[in-house]
């Protein structure tokens, strides 16, 4: 896996789609294996980002929960 290039997307506060719709901008401007974090605050995105992988390609990494915080790494295919 190469994570030479990793961005974070705050999208704190953002309620469902937002965070996916952003995230999805994001990963228009990286490249292949990149991977974009994402950090969220709607409980929903548990749901949404798996989902918006697998529909899309891109690889859900990782997947955490800090508190209220809840974090994502997608790697870009």
């Amino acid at each position: 896996m190469n994570t030479s290039m990793s961005v974070i997307l705050d999208t704190r506060g953002l309620k469902c789609p937002l965070p996916v719709l952003k995230a999805r901008k994001s990963l228009k401007s990286l490249k292949p294996g990149e991977v974009l974090t994402v950090e969220a605050t709607d409980p929903m995105a548990v749901i949404d980002f798996p989902h918006f992988c697998q529909e899309s390609g891109h690889e859900l990494v990782s997947q955490a929960q800090e508190g209220e915080l809840y974090i994502f790494k997608i790697q870009k295919r």
